[in-house]
């Protein structure tokens, strides 16, 4: 019979290959990080097999398309609240990295024993991957990994006696304390090898990003007194196309209901909603794809009190799609601006095959026989582009990539999103991840 530890390595294991998730610098497949991770819980005194479940799920909600609400379905609620224990609460827009790791931090510090323990593992495994491959970003991580484990001091002894000795080799090996780094977010250099001519532009994509709020996809959210879908009597039926019900609780909805989680003769599944969940009409839609990425409602609030609800299939609505498509529009003008001014007169011609020079060619040809003006850069295809920006070292790294291969990667997703969205295909099923990639990386870089 299967265990429920052997069910979340199963589950794990295909929720990270199903985005293709490698691991950041040796391009393994992700499930050699999650079963180090589980294997050093499970051999802990006090390791129970929700913890080893939850230790292969530890990364699954903050990753791939899973929410919390399909691991509790999956798992059960304990594995589920450790789950979301060891779940990054920051977002984007939060500030710098400094910053959003402080948050986690506190998050980290109202940890049970359990999750503690659990995070020790993420952090043992991780601690040497990171100092060997990326000694720059090394220092940053020594840094963080000391301030977390200030407040790790209740998960497994043996463990925490295992990541400190982690920490000190690694500092050792790179020369280097564990104090704060000079610089404690590498994306501030993006700008320092910028164009003055550039920034109009990257301006423009800052002010895209925040052109549409919440407010442009809720849809009301219709609310029942607790009293009446309490116990098992509750149907949904006289309510077909309503997926999900806010609870109400004295008058003020404080709690939802999943069509899904209402079944015959028995007690309708009733959630909390959490404050991590909800929303103000004016958020960015960077911010409802945050949410969307870890739970399977977003609900929307007006003075405190929850009125509107968007879920991830609303992401199909032309609104956001539009948005989608324009943020890559612009990027893809923005990289068209750095290449000209990287390789001035078309020097780039000498980094981009023949095939593909001739392709951009005869479109040249074409545009300029219509009376179209078309400078040859212009007319390469969004790959060529990705590929040849991403040539420049400094150019990877000022966008926020470990290495070019995990910018190939991205760059690969972006253009699978792009013609999906340019097809009119389903794109919150099949392009979940790299849209929740892309709102990351634009608010990130471009603070929208």
């Amino acid at each position: 019979m299967e265990t429920l530890a052997d069910k979340a390595r199963r589950f794990a294991t295909s929720a990270h290959a199903g985005i293709k998730q490698l691991r950041k610098y040796t391009l393994q497949p992700y499930e050699v990080h999650l079963k180090a991770v589980a294997h050093l819980v499970a051999s802990t005194t006090d390791a129970d097999e929700s913890m080893v479940a939850a230790a292969w799920l530890h990364d699954t909600v903050e990753d791939t398309p899973t929410t919390f609400e399909e691991i509790e379905r999956e798992f059960g609620e304990d594995v589920m609240n450790l789950v979301k224990q060891l779940t990054d609460v920051s977002r984007s827009g939060d500030g710098n990295r400094a910053a959003r790791k402080e948050i986690d931090r506190k998050h980290t510090a109202q940890a049970s024993p359990r999750a503690k323990t659990i995070k020790l593992a993420d952090l043992i495994d991780n601690c040497t991957d990171i100092c060997r491959n990326d000694p720059k970003f090394g220092r940053v991580f020594l840094h963080e990994m000391s301030l977390l484990l200030e407040v790790l001091g209740d998960g497994d002894p043996r463990l925490f006696a295992m990541a400190e000795k982690k920490m000190r080799s690694c500092a050792a090996m790179l020369g280097k304390s564990t104090s704060p780094a000079e610089e404690d977010d590498e994306l501030h250099e993006f700008d320092e090898w910028l164009p003055k001519e550039i920034l109009p532009g990257q301006r423009g994509i800052r002010l895209f990003a925040g052109a549409f709020a919440a407010r442009d996809l809720q849809e009301p959210l219709l609310s029942l007194d607790a009293e009446s879908i309490e116990g098992a009597g509750f149907t949904a039926d006289a309510f077909p196309n309503v997926p999900v019900f806010g609870v109400r609780r004295k008058g003020t909805v404080t709690d939802y209901l999943a069509r899904e989680d209402v079944s015959p003769g028995a007690a309708a599944r009733i959630r909390r909603i959490d404050p991590q969940q909800v929303l103000s009409l004016e958020s960015s839609l960077t911010d409802v794809i945050h949410v969307l990425t870890d739970y399977t409602f977003c609900f929307v609030s007006i003075d405190g009190s929850v009125i509107g609800v968007i879920r991830r299939d609303d992401i199909e609505k032309p609104v956001v799609r539009m948005w989608l498509f324009g943020i890559i529009i612009l990027i893809e003008i923005f990289m068209v601006q750095i290449i000209r001014s990287r390789w001035p007169d078309d020097s780039w011609t000498s980094e981009v095959s023949e095939g593909r020079l001739e392709k951009a060619r005869e479109l040249q040809a074409e545009r300029k026989r219509r009376g179209l003006e078309a400078d040859l850069v212009d007319c390469l295809q969004f790959s060529d582009k990705q590929q040849l920006f991403f040539r420049e070292p400094k150019f990877v790294r000022g966008s926020g990539f470990a290495t070019a291969a995990a910018a190939k990667t991205a760059a690969t997703d972006l253009e699978t999103l792009r013609n999906n969205l340019a097809h009119g295909q389903d794109i919150s099923k099949h392009d979940w991840a790299p849209i929740v990639r892309l709102a990351r990386r634009v608010e990130q870089i471009y603070g929208a």
